[in-house]
């Protein structure tokens, strides 16, 4: 996953109603917008357009069913997204031992 497209998973995922609803479905498993605001203070058309913001950012996936979207998560999205978290933090790490290597190393 290339930063480019890190971002807006990142943004998409900086709501807490988002993650609250990426939560539900990767508990629950494949759901409706009604049933996942049934246990929100959101209608469920608030609902699906926070679904409709995860699904531009890959994060869940809508399948029409008759009159209804079936939402999942994708795991793979996700997956990547975790992935990125590790590599970054890899470097950080790398980094402040570099610094504290530099800071501790006697003077010559």
């Amino acid at each position: 996953m290339s930063t480019l497209t890190a971002v807006p998973l990142f943004a998409a995922l900086g709501d807490a109603t988002r993650v609250g609803l990426v939560t539900s479905l990767g508990d629950s498993g494949p759901s409706t917008a009604a049933r996942l605001a049934s246990g929100m203070t959101i209608s469920p058309q608030a609902v699906g357009k926070q679904l409709a913001i995860l699904e531009s950012a890959g994060i869940v996936t809508g399948v029409r069913r008759g009159r209804e979207r079936i939402w999942a998560v994708n795991p793979g999205t996700l997956a990547a997204a975790g992935q990125q978290l590790a590599d970054s933090a890899a470097k950080w790490d790398a980094a402040i031992e570099r610094l504290r290597a530099f800071v501790e190393a006697e003077p010559s």
